[in-house]
């Protein structure tokens, strides 16, 4: 049966995550009801990685397999007719049968927007990730680079997270200053249950002076995650995408932060 990967943008506060729910308002749920309407039967997705309520994707990745003769306008535009709003696809590409949204990316990518500021923007909610206090941006580069590399991260998994390792591989944890924003970009082969958020609180407990950067080391070192701080908000992260072998020809992530808005 034919396979087709989409990549797509949505807006995580709009939703319950992005994995099926008993209520039918994830992100995956209301795809598949489109999708089904243009398929003309159902359809089941993989998605490249799974977000939790109220966080955002740029360039989520997902497959599916349809025997419709369907033109690749109709799986863009077509279930984007029947999409609601905070939720759009980007793009359709036919892909050979072993392509795997999940299993074959070989590695993903997510993005937090900060925004500094003494108070609250209204704006901003749900977009980013705010902070009163004021933050030492090489405090927290030095924090960062500390725990780049392959670890096991039981010190930033949720106790609900369900992979068999902690261990991950975090190719890149950078900071680039805009204004009174900060953008975070992780690059990583995989990513266990909010460790993301987890790591984002502990970054910001160090920049704001509570702790020294080889703080992070220890927290490590130690594999407990009752010794880290509170797991930051969701508001600013965002899935960035996944890479995959060229053959397939499947759209990877941007060059600058944030450029798909572009």
């Amino acid at each position: 049966m034919p396979r087709f990967a989409l990549t797509l943008a949505y807006d995580g506060s709009r939703f319950n995550g992005w994995q099926t729910q008993p209520g039918g308002q994830a992100a995956q749920d209301v795809l598949e009801r489109a999708l089904a309407t243009i398929a003309g039967h159902p359809v089941d997705t993989i998605c490249a990685g799974r977000t939790d309520a109220g966080v955002h994707a740029l360039r989520q990745v997902v497959h599916f397999d349809s025997d419709a003769d369907r033109p690749l306008s109709a799986w863009v535009r077509g279930v984007d007719a029947h999409l609601p709003e905070g939720i759009a696809v980007r793009s359709a590409t036919p892909v050979t049968d072993d392509f795997h949204a999940r299993f074959g990316a070989a590695r993903r990518r997510y993005r937090y927007l900060l925004h500094r500021s003494p108070v609250r923007h209204p704006l901003l909610a749900r977009r980013a990730g705010w902070t009163f206090r004021e933050v030492d941006v090489s405090r927290m580069r030095e924090a960062a680079a500390l725990v780049v590399g392959e670890h096991d991260f039981s010190a930033f998994r949720s106790a609900e997270c369900q992979a068999a390792s902690p261990v991950r591989r975090l190719e890149e944890l950078s900071l680039h200053e805009y204004g009174a924003f900060v953008v975070f970009t992780f690059t990583g082969n995989a990513f266990l249950h909010h460790m993301i958020r987890n790591l984002m609180g502990a970054l910001l407990a160090v920049g704001d002076g509570r702790h020294a950067p080889a703080w992070i080391a220890e927290l490590l070192a130690g594999r407990d995650r009752r010794h880290g701080p509170a797991t930051f908000a969701p508001d600013g992260l965002y899935f960035d995408g996944a890479q995959y072998d060229e053959r397939f020809g499947v759209p990877s992530w941007g060059g600058e932060p944030l450029d798909c808005f572009g």
